[in-house]
């Protein structure tokens, strides 16, 4: 199966509604892959597509670079965890110098090359696990929506905490997921993000950006 023929035949092209100046390709009530269950994507040997869906923590880091481009303009830019490319979209929209997307899924990986060439940005897509990896050339780390269960959470932030130590600046985006960390977070921002009823049981969620401090 070709990942960009499946990420083009089941979707849509649409924008997600906190972040209109980006179009992505993403899973609507009218495309295939909403109708999917579980079941059929294990039998066909598919991960769940979290790539498909703007999620709130994304849309509200997005917007946050679009808004204060300051923050990416002129510097190297790892988004980790990129689902669909929303927020490394945004950070090369902002002005970043050099964009890398990290995401071990294929099929996301192949959504961000096709989502990247839609907004017509340059994004370099990251297929090999960077958890853990400290690079001297990131100068911003951005990570959207990776706190919805508790092993994840806990790796993440505290590679996060690693990386913001030897001041890189690192960006968390969420809408108040459960493992969230409780302290060591500055608030940078809050949108309030329309979401789906399929996806989160809310019309809106609150959609926080944080800054990850050292730890």
């Amino acid at each position: 199966m070709d990942p960009a023929r499946f990420v083009r035949g089941n979707t849509a092209v649409s924008a997600p509604p906190l972040v209109p100046e980006i179009c992505l390709y993403l899973a609507t009530e009218i495309t295939p892959i909403w109708q999917a269950t579980e079941e059929a994507l294990a039998r066909s040997a598919l991960p769940p597509p979290f790539w498909a869906f703007a999620w709130a923590g994304g849309q509200a880091l997005a917007r946050y670079l679009l808004d204060h481009p300051s923050e990416v303009a002129g510097r190297s830019v790892l988004d980790f965890g990129a689902g669909s490319g929303l927020v490394a979209i945004a950070a090369a929209k902002a002005g970043a110098a050099s964009v890398h997307a990290a995401e071990i899924d294929q099929f996301a990986a192949a959504a961000i090359a096709e989502n990247a060439a839609l907004n017509d940005v340059a994004i370099a897509v990251r297929t090999t696990d960077l958890l853990g990896t400290v690079d001297s050339r990131w100068d911003v780390v951005t990570a959207g929506d990776v706190c919805y269960e508790r092993p994840m959470a806990d790796q993440v932030t505290a590679w996060l905490r690693r990386l913001a130590a030897r001041g890189t600046l690192v960006l968390l985006g969420d809408p108040g997921r459960a493992y969230l960390p409780s302290e060591g977070l500055l608030e940078r921002a809050r949108y309030l993000v329309p979401t789906s009823r399929e996806l989160e049981d809310h019309d809106t969620r609150d959609g926080f950006v944080w800054e990850v401090l050292a730890g």
